[in-house]
């Protein structure tokens, strides 16, 4: 039969519709309700049990004076033996007061190393340099730490197939919608990395709190973006687990959208690094190839997908044409208005979650600048609403 080529464009036109909206539906959607499902039939319990290992405690931190002696407070208040425990603080140039009061501590507990500024990969590797115990435990200086945390975290190492274990990370309530979004991602974001921890592995760590076997830590190069996904994968391609323990739990503030979209294009920048870095994560050499392009992979295609459903929109057939169009231009405008929307009213959370996910898509092509810039500069200071301090 032969078609002409207005049916073709038209029939071309509805396959790149369909399979844009189904691939971001699944994505967004159907992968997280997926991986629901896979992770309660699975049977790979990580086998914990009471042990003490040593421990070195990697502290990089830079101008962090507002936290620093919180932080430090929470690690010499962990529920383990001091003895087994060495706290390494790396200044990474700072020009604040952070020495000064890292320098009131006891000396035999707290070594407190002072370099140029030089990026936290750096400061991360003088400090597993400097330190001398069987785990690394690498931690940010905002969040505080349960006391039982670290042991925990430990109790996950009586496996031998287990390299790595993330802390899980508990956002406090935040005081508005903006705070109260950031938030809800996490939570999203979290479940996530849970249900792949259970079923085999996930793909990182959680920056602010995760620990490691010292020997299979390897040199971060110094522009890497996110250590905790770059030393964790060292691990996970010599066929170690990357694991989640929910009951070690440390505390972090509530941050504006802002402030989010900053660390959003940051992660997704360093996500493209990471394909880079690792190309087997693409490749059969990667044992959970499928929740990595389903999951990491799938979230970098999230953009062009929603350029491919409009551009595919304007060329359907009236009037699936207007509606689709129609469709999508409400859902960015609803999102470009949600500053706007009062709290109160009850389509607040739609517009707020719309609002979530567009800023995702824009992060996502943002991210693409550490192809055309020095990645340093997608470091941004993390603000702090005075009102949490």
């Amino acid at each position: 039969m032969f078609f002409g080529p207005d049916l073709t464009l038209t029939m071309l036109s509805v396959i790149v519709f369909f399979a844009a909206l189904g691939l971001a539906f699944y994505v967004v959607v159907g992968y997280p309700l997926l991986l629901g499902i896979l992770a309660k039939r699975s049977r790979n319990p990580v086998r914990k049990s009471h042990q003490l290992k040593s421990v070195s405690v990697l502290l990089a931190v830079r101008n962090g004076e507002q936290f620093i002696a919180k932080k430090l407070e929470s690690i010499l208040k962990l529920d383990y033996p001091p003895e087994l425990m060495e706290i390494v603080v790396v200044s990474d140039g700072s020009t604040d007061k952070t020495a000064l009061i890292v320098g009131q501590y006891d000396s035999d507990r707290i070594r407190l190393i002072s370099i140029p500024h030089s990026g936290k990969c750096a400061a991360l590797n003088v400090a597993a340099s400097s330190s001398q115990n069987e785990i690394l435990l690498s931690t940010d200086v905002r969040q505080t730490l349960a006391p039982d945390s670290l042991k925990l975290l430990i109790n996950c190492f009586s496996d031998p197939s287990v390299g790595v274990v993330s802390g899980e990370l508990k956002i406090r309530k935040g005081a508005n919608s903006d705070e109260l979004s950031t938030g809800l991602y996490w939570r999203y974001e979290s479940r996530i990395r849970q249900q792949l921890s259970t079923i085999d592995s996930m793909f990182g760590a959680t920056g602010p709190f995760y620990a490691m076997r010292r020997e299979l830590a390897v040199p971060l190069p110094p522009d890497i973006l996110l250590d905790d996904m770059y030393l964790p994968l060292a691990a996970y391609f010599r066929g170690y687990r990357l694991v989640q323990e929910p009951l070690a739990e440390a505390y972090d503030y509530p941050t504006s959208r802002r402030t989010e979209f900053a660390r959003k294009v940051r992660t997704i920048a360093g996500n493209y690094q990471i394909l880079f870095a690792y190309p087997s994560l693409l490749g059969p050499g990667n044992r959970m190839l499928f929740h990595f392009l389903s999951y990491k992979f799938g979230r970098l295609t999230l953009p062009w997908l929603a350029i491919a459903l409009f551009v595919s929109s304007c060329l359907l057939p009236v009037p699936w044409r207007q509606i689709a169009v129609g469709g999508q231009i409400f859902f960015y405008l609803l999102a470009s208005i949600d500053p706007w929307i009062p709290d109160r009213l009850p389509g607040k959370r739609v517009s707020s979650t719309i609002r979530t996910l567009v800023g995702m898509l824009i992060a996502t092509l943002w991210g693409l600048s550490v192809f055309f810039m020095p990645p340093k500069t997608l470091w941004k200071e993390t603000k702090i609403d005075a009102t949490h301090l």
